[in-house]
C-alpha cells in the first residue's frame, strides 16, 4: 500500500473522505446519481417496514387491551357484549389468514430482502461495494474547509 492510499484508509488523517467514501476510478456522475436515487429508495423502504412494524405493535397493543375492555363489559353487567368483543374481535385476523406478525414476514421475503439484495449487488458491481457515493460527494461540497464542525472524517481514535 502507498502512502496516498494509507491516507485515504486513515480515517482522521488528510481531508475529504476516507476510501470508503470516495468514488472510484471510471465511476461517472449519472452513476453516483442512479446510486444515490437508489439508496434513497431504499431508504423509503426501510421506513415503511418501520410503519409496518409500528402497525404491528400498535394492533398487538390494541387486542391485549380488549381483555380489560372484556373484563370490564363483565364487571359492568353487560356479559353478552362481553363475549361479542371477545369471539368476535380479540385475535381476530387484520387481512384474512394473518396476523402482522405475518404480513412483516411476507412483506420481507416478498419485498424487502429482494429490494436490499439487489441495491447490494448494484453498488458493489457499479461502485466497489461502496456506500453513500452521492450523499458522501454532497457532503464534501457543503462543508466549510477548516471549519471545526465540518471536519470531513470522524476524529481517529486515541490509541
Amino acid at each position: 500500500m502507498n502512502t496516498d492510499e494509507q491516507a485515504l484508509d486513515n480515517p482522521g488523517g488528510g481531508d475529504g473522505p476516507d476510501r470508503r467514501h470516495r468514488r472510484p476510478a471510471g465511476v461517472d456522475d449519472k452513476t453516483v446519481e442512479a446510486l444515490g436515487a437508489l439508496s434513497k429508495a431504499l431508504e423509503t423502504t426501510e421506513r415503511a417496514r418501520g410503519r409496518l412494524y409500528d402497525f404491528h405493535q400498535l394492533t398487538g397493543t390494541a387486542d391485549l387491551q380488549l381483555d380489560r375492555a372484556v373484563h370490564l363489559l363483565h364487571e359492568a353487567g353487560h356479559p353478552e357484549w362481553a363475549e361479542k368483543v371477545r369471539t368476535e374481535i380479540l385475535g381476530r385476523n387484520v387481512i384474512p389468514g394473518y396476523w402482522t406478525f405475518q404480513l412483516i414476514e411476507a412483506y420481507d421475503a416478498t419485498y424487502y430482502r429482494p429490494f436490499r439484495d439487489v441495491e447490494a449487488g448494484v453498488v458493489q458491481q457499479l461502485a466497489q461495494g461502496r456506500p453513500h457515493l452521492y450523499e458522501a460527494e454532497m457532503k464534501e461540497e457543503r462543508r466549510t474547509p477548516g471549519h471545526p464542525d465540518h471536519t470531513a472524517r470522524p476524529p481517529t481514535p486515541e490509541v
